[in-house]
């Protein structure tokens, strides 16, 4: 038996996720969080073998959350359902320590495949994503590089938000910063994507299809 913790903010995402699983004789969810921080405090309680983690969630959340619970449980394994595109995030997270990326369009064809493969030590992940890891770990050159491929994941979490429309008070209460390291963060991110103003970030997130 596979047993599954699900965290999504979403009430009825979890719970289609849940039904959706209901009818698998091998899989169990045995566990759900509105939050990073939730599911953080469930895992250290309970005994799972394969956490599906959404990648924007309040608190803790995204690439710190999956680092995070791979601290805490290493043995753990990792799959992102995640609104964002795979051009997005799906090469952080597996660096983070992740087992797989499943956008939540693909889910409901997709998720009972992924878990099976992920919890038997297998990786979910496309072909496209693939790719995209392989150049982040060298495969090009690094001036060949997406600007947005330069951010820490750090960096990365404030560019997502900062394009979404959420203020530097927004942001330090999701991420749990001060507003003046988001500030501080802005800036490194506008220095290194060459850029000037959160407009122009928000036009190279459309441009790159990154929203």
């Amino acid at each position: 038996m596979i047993r599954v913790l699900i965290a999504d903010d979403h009430t009825l995402v979890r719970e289609g996720l849940r039904q959706l699983l209901a009818s698998t004789p091998d899989i169990r969810v045995e566990g759900e969080a509105a939050n990073g921080d939730e599911a953080l405090a469930l895992l250290k309680a309970g005994d799972y073998d394969l956490a599906v983690l959404d990648m924007s969630m309040p608190g803790i959340a995204g690439i710190e959350l999956i680092k995070r619970v791979r601290v805490e449980k290493p043995r753990m394994r990792v799959l992102v359902l995640s609104m964002h595109g795979e051009t997005q995030y799906a090469a952080r997270a597996l660096k983070a320590g992740a087992s797989g990326y499943l956008t939540k369009e693909a889910a409901s064809g997709q998720l009972v495949g992924a878990i099976r493969k992920i919890a038997a030590g297998g990786v979910h992940i496309s072909e496209a994503a693939a790719a995209q890891l392989v150049t982040a770990q060298g495969g090009a050159h690094a001036g060949d590089a997406a600007p947005h491929t330069r951010l820490s994941n750090r960096e990365f979490e404030v560019f997502r938000l900062l394009v979404e429309g959420l203020g530097p008070t927004e942001i330090a209460d999701r991420l749990h910063l001060s507003v003046k390291t988001v500030s501080t963060h802005k800036t490194r991110i506008l220095e290194k994507m060459g850029m000037q103003s959160t407009a122009d970030l928000v036009r190279y997130a459309v441009e790159k299809r990154l929203t």
